[in-house]
């Protein structure tokens, strides 16, 4: 687990401040859900026979009531979970979202922690395709919005229960006839979750892999045209995809699409966001059928991919730095700064150590290393006449003007780099 400090926060404040607002253009609300839920929801939400669940989860019983509990080592069961519990669909679909840090006993690997933060999406009471098509246009409008390149999209279907079991009993006899192939893990997930095997790493299986059988053979006619329709709405908005047949759910409460975002640039982990439609999963969990389509990504590798492609993955600059030569000002100039910071201006004072101020030299040194536009020069001349030197750091490096504390209101807005 690690710690995120400034400068680095500031990163991550940039990247919240645009999932925000990409999130109300596409009408997603935010819903945050308990750090720490009942074991058994994540046994049943996340999958027993999955790797999460049996090597990766933290779990602990509680002292006072011998309560199984864990830390959420994913957000969809938790998110379903309150769903069910709040009615939240009673009156129609409600899509929403959340960012918060998850919990996995794992490897540390680049771009993930044990306590790693994810991003997700859940919209919940939708059946058709559209949706699924939307929340993969959100997360394609997020990267195109943050300057990310050389990410593909591939996408399969996973049909309809009936047509998964059809797949999955060719696939156990496929694997079954060329067991002198498979692993120990293939060997242990053959009869209990058989999809995963396609998943496998294993060099000396992936030609035998590439050949079983895939689960787009399967598919009836609803299936095929719920797959197409995804399809054609990503084409009319110009987002490329690829169908991947090996890009696979192992739970039986996945349904139709399936979907990832990928890029060859960080290794090994180079899956950004993954995602599928999960109809089954609000009746697995206690609730009512509910159709649902959602995704998860990664907030520590879209960040390591800013920084690798050199996007702009930075937090607005700081507006003026307050320089402040005596200690006396300060009545005059604290006053000054709260007035800017209410006009929407954001303005760093200078702080001394003890009642010294440091020097005038310093204290533009701190300016010009704050990051700051301007510095805002409160000399004791200037405060005499109710006026304040503002002095461009950056652009226009060196020039500099007068203005009136009494006229605030009429050049605020000026310091602002947003502006």
């Amino acid at each position: 687990m690690n710690d995120i400090l400034p400068p680095d926060s500031a990163r991550w404040e940039w990247l919240e401040e645009k999932v925000r607002g990409l999130m109300a253009r596409y009408a997603f609300r935010n819903i945050r859900t308990p750090i720490v839920e009942p074991t058994a929801l994540f046994v049943r939400g996340t999958g027993q026979t999955t790797d999460i669940v049996e090597k990766e989860m933290y779990s602990f019983s509680d002292r006072l009531n011998g309560e199984e509990l864990t830390l959420r080592p994913e957000n969809t069961p938790g998110v379903v979970r309150a769903a069910i519990e709040h009615n939240l669909t009673y009156d129609g679909g409600k899509r929403l979202y959340y960012m918060g840090p998850m919990f996995r006993h794992e490897r540390p690997q680049r771009g993930r922690y044990r306590q790693f933060y994810q991003l997700g999406v859940e919209a919940l009471g939708f059946a058709g395709p559209e949706m699924d098509a939307e929340v993969m246009l959100l997360v394609h409008t997020l990267f195109q919005e943050l300057g990310l390149r050389n990410v593909r999209v591939e996408l399969n279907s996973l049909g309809v229960p009936a047509e998964r079991l059809a797949h999955r009993a060719a696939l156990v006899a496929y694997f079954e006839g060329h067991a002198a192939l498979l692993d120990e893990d293939a060997r242990r997930r053959l009869h209990t979750n058989p999809l995963r095997i396609l998943d496998t790493k294993n060099p000396a299986m992936q030609d035998m892999v590439r050949q079983a059988p895939q689960l787009l053979d399967y598919l009836g006619e609803s299936s095929r045209r719920h797959l197409e329709t995804v399809q054609q709405l990503l084409t009319a908005c110009g987002v490329p995809w690829t169908v991947n047949p090996r890009l696979v759910r192992g739970l039986d409460y996945y349904s139709h699409t399936v979907f990832e975002f990928i890029t060859d640039e960080l290794g090994s982990q180079g899956t950004l966001c993954g995602g599928g439609r999960y109809d089954g999963l609000f009746e697995l969990l206690g609730g009512k059928p509910t159709p649902a389509v959602g995704w998860g990504m990664g907030i520590e590798r879209v960040l390591e991919l800013l920084q690798a492609q050199q996007a702009s993955a930075q937090a607005a600059a700081l507006d003026a730095y307050a320089i402040v030569p005596d200690a006396s000002a300060l009545v005059q100039v604290v006053p000054a700064l709260q007035a800017l910071r209410a006009a929407g201006v954001s303005v760093q004072m200078h702080a001394g150590a003890g009642e010294g101020m440091g020097s005038f030299k310093s204290q533009f040194k701190k300016a010009d290393a704050s990051g700051a536009n301007f510095a805002l020069v409160f000399g004791a001349d200037e405060l005499a006449r109710g006026e304040v030197t503002v002095k461009a750091l950056r652009d226009g490096a060196g020039t500099q003007r007068l203005e009136r504390l009494d006229a605030m209101a009429s050049w605020a807005s000026s310091l602002q780099s947003r502006a």
